[in-house]
């Protein structure tokens, strides 16, 4: 922990997993097998029954500390314009679908940590958008 306070955050090892992530039912299912093979812990919102609808998903990633990845703009919508309570969200925009669990294993390991603050990130080729915690609610 941080001098004088508690630990808030765990540390994200990057190349060595061990973080959660909650796809949804948009990003490529076989990403899935992909991102647990280098480590993480990943939880594929096409294996529900069926679909809650964004905000439970965006609710469950956040009662099971989890970032949660999506091709859904609506997302960031809800956390910044409705204040939605999140632990981070990776957006992947015009990403071919075998190309998305790299693309997110190559944001973990850049910024991992902003995203398990709470950061927003949007992710696309040749670019990628950084939305801290801090800027978000403003």
């Amino acid at each position: 922990p941080p001098p004088g306070g508690a630990r808030t955050h765990r540390t994200v090892k990057s190349g060595n997993g061990d973080v959660k992530l909650l796809l949804d039912t948009c990003v490529w299912g076989g990403a899935r097998r992909q991102i647990e093979t280098a480590g993480h812990n990943v939880v594929w919102a096409g294996d529900w029954p069926e679909d809650p609808g964004d905000e439970e998903i965006l609710a469950r990633a956040r009662r099971e500390n989890r970032i949660l990845v999506t091709l859904d703009k609506d997302f960031g919508e809800l956390a910044i314009v409705h204040a939605i309570p999140h632990c981070g969200i990776l957006r992947l925009v015009h990403i071919a679908a075998r190309q998305q669990s790299a693309v997110c294993l190559r944001v973990l390991s850049l910024h991992g940590i902003d995203l398990e603050a709470g950061a927003i990130i949007t992710a696309e080729p040749g670019r990628l958008r950084l939305r801290p915690a801090e800027m978000q609610n403003r």
